[in-house]
This record gives structure tokens, sequence and C-alpha cells, in this order.
């Protein structure tokens, strides 16, 4: 399950609503992302823009791919999008198994993935001063860990 969204999420209730009634599951990761401030201080705001539609349909797909790779039984990935403050929250990843590796794993791919190739634009506004962010080296190197 996909969701790109401009509302907060409950962690807790997430996690509740994916795994009820499923008594299969020996493991569930979960992985949520916050707006992190600059080392100065200086972010007012993150604004993230996607392309409706077609943003969900790639999330979807790397969703799929991650449950052929690992024997998931459930996993979700909400992504907000809008203006957000140093804090809120903008990602969760949830990943459900039997066994606790393949719920690991699945999270790291699914987050690396996240952070390198999903359509999303990040502006930072700082105090007035807005610049797009790019993706890190770092993130990239990670990403390619899982490329087949």
């Amino acid at each position: 399950m996909i969701r790109v969204q401009t509302e907060d999420f409950d962690i807790s209730t997430e996690v509740k609503k994916l795994t009820e009634g499923r008594t299969g599951i020996g493991a569930v990761v979960t992985f949520s992302g916050l707006v992190r401030n600059t080392d100065d201080g200086s972010l007012a705001s993150l604004e993230l823009e996607h392309y409706p539609g077609m943003t969900e349909k790639e999330l979807a797909r790397i969703e799929a791919e991650a449950n052929e790779r690992w024997p998931l039984q459930a996993s979700l990935v909400i992504h907000r999008v809008g203006k957000l403050a140093p804090g809120d929250n903008i990602v969760l990843v949830v990943t459900a198994s039997a066994h606790r590796q393949a719920a690991f794993e699945a999270a790291s791919f699914l987050m690396d993935y996240l952070k390198t190739r999903a359509p999303f634009w990040k502006n930072e506004d700082k105090g007035g001063e807005t610049n797009w962010v790019d993706a890190r080296e770092s993130d990239g190197a990670a990403a390619a860990k899982w490329e087949v």
C-alpha cells in the first residue's frame, strides 16, 4: 500500500492497521523520517512537490519490487507533500514479514529508493531564501547496492 498525502500520519495507528489480523507476521520494521533542520538552524520550511499520478504509480512499482524480492506479508509507504516545518513527519515505511531479516532488508531497499529515485522535489526555505535540494552521493551509493 502506498499513499502520497499532505496530512500527517500516526505511526502506531498505521502499523496497527497494517498488521491487524495477520498472525503470521513475526517482524515489523518501521522507518519514520522527519524534516531535519539545517546545521545552523535556519530552515523555515521544506516544500515537497510531486507529479500526482506519476509519483503514486512509481511508488507502487517499487513497493511491488520489494514484495517480489522479499517474502513480505504487508508493506506500507506514506510520503507527505506540501509545506512542512522542521520536526514534521515526512515519510513512513513499514515492512512486515515472518522473519526480521526480510523486513529489515525490504525497509532499507524502499528507503534507499525513496531517497534517490522517487519523483519528489524538495525546496528549502531559509527565511525567504529558497533553494532546491540535490540528492547526496552517499544516498546514491547506498541505493546502488540494490541494483541487479
